[in-house]
């Protein structure tokens, strides 16, 4: 389709939930209206696709979301649109709306679904990373990572105060199922004992070092902060076997959960929504397509699908060296 032939953009958040995606919407709506496009909200995800869930946004749609966590338009996970019986359906609500692209905010799974629906129906398509985990690869950050950070961060330095009144040891789990970003970088912004996340296939031998190094530095409390997908077990088990060496240690174990999904939006957060939301309504009128907008060294790329789906951001080893100089 040449961009000349877009006329209406549809807008969908998909997967699990960052802080910005708001920001974002924001963002793909005015640059919709600034360029005289009309836009149309998908709700619930790919599930508002197949059941026709859709909504004629405009500028005054998204007055007042920019400092909102979440989606107005709602998210959700959906089996039946990984079929192709659920994408013929999408389709079909596709044309009945006029729809003439699509802008999806979301994760790799969303961009996947994405990818598949635009190869068999031909609907240009355009991604916006939008995921606390970090782990997309084309941009440095994804959106909702930096303020998932800071509240990260805001936890730990509360847990922290109550470790030292009582000379506690504390487990704190942090989320990163298949990425360590939020725990290494977390980690070393609140001065942790040590960091454990699955990119650094770590020994239980070397945990115990770090508490040891810790005893002999004269250390009455310490903080592990440990990725959800860290290979050598969940938390409690951790927290169990530390006990066990060291039965001495008064371990209590915090799981951050959810909580790490939720809040109103960092400054560089709704910046970078704000940046990638327009980039991505220009992108499709630059006549782009199965690509995603991210930021690499302050400007904006387009990585195409198959590589953000396949490829991962890398952790930075250099972090991983600091944070092992700073916990001595």
């Amino acid at each position: 389709m040449a961009k000349s032939d877009i006329k209406t953009i549809g807008v969908v958040t998909s997967g699990g939930d960052a802080p910005g995606m708001n920001a974002a919407l924001r963002a793909v709506v005015r640059a919709c209206s600034y360029y005289k496009l009309r836009c149309k909200g998908i709700r619930l995800g790919y599930e508002g696709l197949i059941t026709n869930n859709i909504v004629e946004l405009g500028p005054r749609s998204v007055s007042n979301i920019i400092n909102r966590g979440g989606t107005i338009l709602k998210t959700a996970r959906c089996a039946e649109f990984r079929t192709e019986e659920g994408r013929k359906k999408a389709y079909e609500n596709i044309k009945k709306n006029e729809i003439d692209a699509l802008i999806v905010i979301g994760g790799d799974g969303s961009f996947t679904g994405a990818h598949n629906f635009e190869k068999e129906f031909g609907i240009p398509t355009l991604g916006v990373p939008g995921t606390i985990d970090n782990d997309i690869f084309g941009t440095d950050n994804t959106i909702g990572y930096d303020t998932a950070l800071n509240t990260v961060i805001n936890a730990i330095d509360k847990i922290r105060d109550t470790a030292t009144s009582h000379n506690r040891m504390f487990f704190i789990e942090v989320m990163g199922r298949d990425a360590g970003f939020i725990a290494l970088n977390s980690g070393i912004a609140s001065g942790a004992q040590d960091i454990l996340i699955p990119e650094k296939k770590d020994e239980i031998e070397e945990l115990f070092e770090a508490i040891q190094r810790g005893e002999k530095a004269g250390k009455l409390s310490n903080i592990i902060v440990v990725a959800e997908g860290e290979e050598l077990g969940g938390v409690y088990d951790l927290a169990k076997f530390t006990k066990m060496k060291y039965p001495k240690y008064d371990i209590r174990v915090t799981v951050l959960g959810h909580i790490q999904r939720g809040g109103e939006p960092t400054c560089a957060d709704r910046v970078l929504a704000s940046r990638l939301g327009v980039a991505a309504v220009e992108g499709l009128m630059e006549g782009r397509s199965s690509v995603m907008a991210g930021i690499r060294s302050n400007n904006v790329v387009f990585t195409p699908f198959d590589e953000a789906i396949v490829k991962q951001n890398v952790i930075n080893n250099e972090l991983i060296r600091i944070a092992d100089i700073l916990a001595r």
